[in-house]
């Protein structure tokens, strides 16, 4: 186990009790978010495996490295939602818990004995963070949701790839991640009334609503003009120039979508035309040209090196960058600078690296105080209590 910074500050949560339900990427990831600020999360695993997300993707040692990103700064606690007990114990943890995290599908709390309302009626200051698929009403409430279906529910898999092919995914779980998110903000929110009501509440997060809410003018534009917008490949419709183009060794990303960023963009690869022609003084006109804008740049960047391209966009003052492997991130001196390479020392003296902490906070900011849990490696530290306090009241 890394032995915490002796200088890492509490965080912003300390004392905040979570308890998480929750398995594989939305809950957990909504949990692990508080946990690196310093709250004190209590993530339920079943005894039978845990949360199956140990055993995804590239396993180190028979778990999964991602585990150590998930998990990082939690205790796990090794009980079966399904006994009886168990469900007893979890009703008492509820009692000392700040927030209750969950991401079963509708119904399934109510059926382990646990229900908001209940829990919420025994410890009326409790935060029940529930994400399920396709939220706790409506007609879809009861089918199965992943984020993949999130996602293409929500607007974003439709705008995903090349047009006139079949659509693409993200290549992360991005609808699980943005319901986090959304989740996270709730959860802080519902705190801040609390302060004044002294009254929890429940947070009702839908994968598919926190991937809309992250759509843009899809609906209004669609409203007003009837307009459904559709993939673009690495452009993005109605704002040009931004797009990606070949370089000799790769590829970069150029947006000079801006005015000035635009003229300077245009005299940099020799187009002083383009730059001072007065049909593309705004964005209106130069979507109206923008093939010929893309075809301009891609002659330029096409060569020369992706080094090349970037060192004229730097001097030039225009927004440009390569795409990032996970290796160029590896060795990226600004991801060094920011902290966001973070070494951790595994329980055998490996070390891995992984994500920092985000956001940046300048005087209580988050950190990694405590390495991703073995299964059950907490339940009698965090049991004991309970336990104890029974045999005294028995």
């Amino acid at each position: 186990m890394q032995t915490p910074h002796a200088s890492l500050s509490p965080g912003p949560l300390a004392g905040l009790k979570v308890l998480e339900l929750g398995q594989l990427i939305a809950g957990p990831f909504a949990a692990k978010t508080l946990a690196d600020f310093g709250a004190e999360v209590v993530k339920i695993e079943p005894p039978d495996g845990g949360d199956p997300l140990r055993r995804w993707r590239l396993l180190k040692d028979g778990t999964s490295v991602w585990w150590q990103v998930q998990s990082r700064n939690k205790r796990s606690v090794a009980l079966d939602l399904k006994d009886p007990e168990a469900q007893a114990l979890v009703r008492e943890l509820a009692l000392e818990a700040d927030v209750l995290i969950e991401n079963f599908r509708p119904g399934a709390l109510e059926g382990f004995g646990l229900a908001p309302e209940a829990l919420a009626e025994a410890n009326p200051r409790l935060i029940v963070l529930r994400v399920s698929g396709y939220g706790q009403t409506g007609p879809y409430r009861d089918k199965p949701g992943f984020g993949v279906v999130a996602e293409a529910m929500g607007g974003l898999r439709h705008l995903s790839g090349e047009p006139g092919r079949v659509p693409v995914r993200v290549g992360v779980s991005i609808g699980d991640t943005l319901a986090a998110l959304h989740g996270v903000i709730g959860v802080l929110m519902a705190l801040h009334e609390r302060e004044k009501s002294g009254r929890g509440q429940i947070i009702d997060v839908a994968l598919y609503e926190a991937v809309f809410n992250c759509m843009e003018s899809l609906l209004p534009e669609y409203s007003a003009f009837g307009a459904v917008r559709g993939p673009a490949g690495s452009a993005l419709p109605g704002i040009a120039p931004t797009n990606a183009y070949v370089c000799r060794d790769g590829q970069v990303l150029v947006a000079g979508n801006g005015d000035s960023i635009f003229r300077r963009l245009m005299k940099t690869i020799g187009r002083e035309d383009l730059a001072a022609d007065p049909e593309l003084a705004d964005n209106t006109g130069r979507v109206a040209r923008v093939a010929e804008l893309d075809a301009a740049i891609g002659a330029w960047t096409a060569t020369r090196t992706v080094d090349e391209v970037l060192a004229a966009l730097d001097a030039a003052a225009v927004p440009g960058g390569r795409i990032y492997t996970a290796a160029d991130i590896a060795h990226d001196p600004h991801y060094a600078a920011r902290e966001m390479l973070l070494p951790v020392t595994l329980d055998d003296g490996s070390t891995l690296t992984v994500p920092g902490i985000v956001p940046k906070l300048s005087r209580t900011p988050g950190g990694h105080r405590r390495n991703a849990p073995t299964l059950g490696q907490d339940t009698d530290e965090v049991l004991a209590p309970l336990r104890a306090k029974r045999k005294i009241e028995g």
